[in-house]
């Protein structure tokens, strides 16, 4: 039997939650790092041990990044900070909001989005790293502002077998793509609503909450707006809306299958101004078919009145044949399925406010 890491950031501190049994039951550890903001996790499995990467962001020491070669046993961070914007920017580090592998070739290679908008880049396995300068220095970022939960970049997709392309998703920016590994930068925004903008289709300016990557097509995507559900099938080129069928078009996270074609995983909330669940109802909608219908997933959720949030990084997917589902809520609950959403359970309650999931078989 393999064993299962789901690894849980909190507002304050890193909680790992293990699975021996086929996911069956989990034993919980931590809190890692405690009383810290943790916003962002990954497990990178690129090499022959697993690694942990966390970003932390502690209110006395700022932020930083944690690495653990053992599963959370221990962990190591840099005496000094392992990002850091050059002096003559005039920028200072707020929080790591993304930490992304890169592609399977490339081992060492991992990339960081931050707050202030901005993308690092990693050639030692996320021990440290470097600004991208050319996506910090394009001429549309004096005009980039802040969500309410602040400018920064959420999202980070390297592509899968093309090494020079990236694409990054930022509040508020939008989405920005290279082609020629980070030396010029695009907007690709286009079909992407503002409706809080003058103009409300604009080049960039766009709050996109999240966007994720299919699992057979590296060209398709799908996006999580501020208000608008997309998917693009040119690699961020063009969008198109696939809202219809679900609830609402408002919410934070976007999770693609890990190797299903078409299936994305999805958890609406009212309204921009009414961020509960729709009839504070507690349910994730799946989709099979790349946003072409929807379906409702309730069974072994909540069933009365529930008003907690996702936030953008709070639900992912495992890497099991048969994918584990998994999303955390502001109130501090956990829920995983193991049929791929047919059904859920809940793996932990009463922790702090969930600001991310990551998990993986390990």
């Amino acid at each position: 039997m393999t064993t299962t890491l789901l690894a849980i950031g909190t507002g304050k501190g890193l909680f790992l939650a293990r699975s021996d049994d086929g996911r069956a039951s989990w034993q919980l550890s931590g809190p890692h790092f405690p009383m810290t903001g943790v916003y962002s996790v990954a497990i990178d499995k690129r090499r022959a041990t697993p690694r942990l990467l966390a970003g932390v962001t502690s209110s006395h020491f700022g932020p930083s990044v944690g690495t653990s070669d053992d599963l959370g046993a221990s962990w190591r961070e840099p005496d000094e900070a392992p990002l850091s914007f050059p002096v003559e920017t005039g920028a200072t580090l707020e929080r790591v909001w993304q930490l992304a592998p890169g592609p399977a070739d490339e081992p060492d290679l991992v990339y960081a989005g931050t707050q202030p908008s901005a993308l690092f880049r990693s050639v030692d396995g996320g021990v440290s790293y470097e600004l991208v300068r050319p996506l910090w220095d394009h001429p549309h970022r004096e005009e980039w502002g802040a969500g309410f939960g602040g400018q920064a970049i959420h999202s980070v997709l390297p592509h899968p077998t093309d090494p020079a392309r990236v694409v990054v998703a930022m509040s508020t920016g939008g989405v920005y793509r290279t082609d020629d590994a980070g030396a010029s930068w695009t907007p690709g925004n286009s079909g992407i609503r503002a409706y809080f903008l003058p103009e409300e289709w604009p080049e960039f300016g766009q709050c996109v909450h999240k966007i994720a990557r299919d699992a057979a097509d590296p060209e398709r995507l799908y996006a999580q707006n501020h208000h608008g559900v997309y998917r693009s099938v040119d690699g961020g080129g063009t969008w198109q809306s696939i809202a219809e069928g679900l609830p609402s078009d408002f919410g934070f996270p976007m999770v693609a299958h890990p190797h299903r074609s078409g299936v994305i995983y999805n958890f609406p909330l009212t309204a921009d101004g009414e961020r509960f669940p729709v009839d504070r109802r507690c349910r994730v909608y799946r989709s099979s078919d790349a946003g072409g219908s929807w379906e409702p997933l309730t069974a072994g959720l909540p069933s009365g009145p529930y008003y907690p949030a996702v936030l953008r990084d709070a639900m992912c997917t495992d890497d099991s044949s048969t994918a584990g589902v998994y999303f955390g809520t502001r109130s501090g609950e956990v829920y995983a399925s193991r049929d791929e959403g047919d059904s859920w359970s809940l793996v932990a309650a009463h922790l702090p406010d969930v600001l991310c999931v990551r998990a993986a078989e390990v």
